[in-house]
C-alpha cells in the first residue's frame, strides 16, 4: 500500500511502485517511474523521462530530472535513470542528459548525496559513491565507483574519477584521478593514494602493489604514458592494471607535481 500525502501532485501516466511514499506538496511528473519502497520527502520535483529504483530515500525539496542546463538544450527527449537504495539529501539538483552527450544521466546503487549536491547533464556514476554537501558535478563527468568527494568541491565537465577515488573538501577538480588515488587542492593534484578508503576493501597485498606502482608512476620523475605502459606489460595485478590503463586512456590529463630531482 502506497502512502501519498493528498497534497502530492502525481500526472496521469507516472508509475509508481508498490510501499512508495510522496510527501506533502511534492510534484510528480508523467513520464516518471518510481520503484517498490521509494520514499520521497515533501515540497520535492521529479519530472522528466526519469527512472527510479527501488528503496530510495528522496527527501524533501529535491530536484530530480529538471531539463539540462545547457544552452544547447532545445527540448529533445532526455533521459534520468536512478539504480537502488539511493540516498538524495535535501536540495539535491540532477538533470538528464544531453543529446551532445548520450541523452542520458545515470546513478548507480547505494550511492550517498548529501545536501546541495548537484548532479550535471550526462553524468554517469557508478555504486557506493559518497558527494558531501555542496559538492557540484559539471555535465559529462565520470565516477566508478566507491568514490568519495568532499563539500564544498567543484568538478570540471569531462572529468573522469577513477574506482576507490577520493577529492578532498574544497577542492576544485579540473582533471582526471585515476583509480585508488587521493587528491587535493586548488587546482587538485594528487597526493598519494587513497589508503583509509583502500584499507576497508582492499588486501593489504592488493594495496602494496599499489604503493609501488604508485612511486614508479608519479614519485620517479620518469615520462607518465611510458611508465604505464610498461606496468602494463609487465605487472600481474589487476589493479595496477586498471591504474595503467586509466593513464593512458586518460583525455583531460592527470593533475601531480612532478619530481624533477628524482634519478
Amino acid at each position: 500500500m502506497n502512502n501519498i500525502h493528498p497534497t502530492a501532485i502525481i500526472e496521469d501516466g507516472a508509475i509508481i511502485g508498490d510501499n512508495v511514499t510522496i510527501g506533502a506538496y511534492s510534484y510528480i511528473g508523467s513520464e516518471v517511474t518510481i520503484g517498490d519502497n521509494t520514499t520521497v520527502g515533501t515540497h520535492t520535483l521529479i519530472e522528466g523521462i526519469t527512472t527510479i529504483g527501488k528503496h530510495n530515500q528522496i527527501f524533501s525539496h529535491a530536484t530530480v530530472g529538471s531539463i539540462p542546463q545547457d544552452l544547447k538544450y532545445a527540448g529533445e527527449r532526455v533521459e534520468l535513470i536512478i539504480g537502488d537504495y539511493n540516498r538524495i539529501r535535501e536540495y539535491t539538483l540532477i538533470n538528464p542528459g544531453t543529446v551532445g552527450g548520450g541523452g542520458v544521466t545515470k546513478i548507480g546503487n547505494n550511492n550517498l548525496l548529501m545536501g546541495y549536491v548537484h548532479l550535471g547533464h550526462d553524468v554517469i556514476m557508478g555504486d557506493n559513491c559518497i558527494l558531501a554537501n555542496g559538492a557540484t558535478l559539471a555535465g559529462h563527468v565520470e565516477l566508478g565507483n566507491n568514490v568519495v568527494i568532499g563539500g564544498l568541491t567543484p568538478v570540471h565537465q569531462f572529468v573522469h574519477i577513477g574506482d576507490y577515488a577520493m577529492i578532498a573538501g574544497a577542492s576544485a577538480l579540473s582533471q582526471d584521478i585515476p583509480p585508488y588515488c587521493l587528491a587535493e587542492g586548488n587546482r587538485a593534484v594528487l597526493r598519494g593514494l587513497n589508503l583509509t578508503g583502500l584499507r576497508r576493501h582492499i588486501d593489504r597485498v592488493d594495496i602494496d602493489e599499489l604503493k609501488s606502482a604508485y612511486k614508479e608512476l608519479f614519485e620517479q620523475g620518469k615520462p607518465l604514458q611510458d611508465t604505464a605502459q610498461q606496468l602494463l606489460k609487465s605487472t600481474s595485478s589487476e589493479m595496477v592494471k586498471n591504474l595503467s590503463n586509466f593513464i593512458i586512456n586518460s583525455k583531460r590529463g592527470i593533475p601531480f607535481e612532478r619530481n624533477t630531482n628524482a634519478k
